[in-house]
């Protein structure tokens, strides 16, 4: 199953901006996170096709991900 996943911020420090990855079936969007090493409590907003999701749902093939920070501010 192909999967486009979308870093925003810092967390494209090291890793990409955008990029169509490979997997085999049964993926959810933590698995993405502890791929990245993305810290969980650093995660404010998770989008599947633009569709605010859980860090447990489920991937489906051609699934774009974006991953968000928590943006600090005031």
């Amino acid at each position: 199953m192909k999967v486009t996943i979308k870093l925003i911020g810092p967390f494209r420090i090291g890793r990409f901006k955008e990029e169509v990855r490979e997997y085999p079936s049964a993926l959810s969007v933590r698995d993405l996170i502890e791929e990245f090493r993305i810290p969980v409590n650093l995660l404010g907003i998770v989008l599947i096709n633009g569709i605010h999701a859980r860090v447990d749902d489920q991937l489906n093939d051609g699934d774009t991900v974006i991953l968000l920070p928590f943006i600090d501010g005031g």
